[in-house]
């Protein structure tokens, strides 16, 4: 599995409209592409800001390719994401997530 990571930051009183934006928009969006097994969005307050981070999970490169287009490593944007976001970050990283046959809460010695 990869995880794709991509981060944004918004103005404080953005951030709610902005998940509800996400949950609208980017969120179907990835869960309708072939090869997506999920989303994670998480989010913080930064001074004055609030900081979003975007976690998808897909089965390949290919499946990412299937969503983002030939260079995956550039972030897809949405029409609206410029009312919102207060810089548009153009890269995102990829993370393999490697499987484990351990269950949860244990660890190996």
């Amino acid at each position: 599995m990869i995880a794709r990571i991509w981060r944004e930051i918004v103005e404080r009183y953005d951030a709610v409209p902005y998940l509800e934006y996400l949950q609208r928009t980017g969120v179907p969006d990835y869960q309708a592409t072939s090869g997506n097994l999920g989303v994670t969005i998480l989010q913080r307050d930064v001074e004055d800001v609030v900081e979003f981070t975007l976690i998808t999970y897909w089965e390949s490169m290919e499946a990412i390719r299937t969503f983002a287009g030939e260079n995956p490593e550039r972030a897809r944007y949405y029409p609206e994401d410029r009312r919102y976001l207060l810089d548009l970050e153009p890269t995102v990283e990829h993370f393999e997530v490697p499987f484990t046959d351990l269950p949860i809460g244990e660890t190996r010695a």
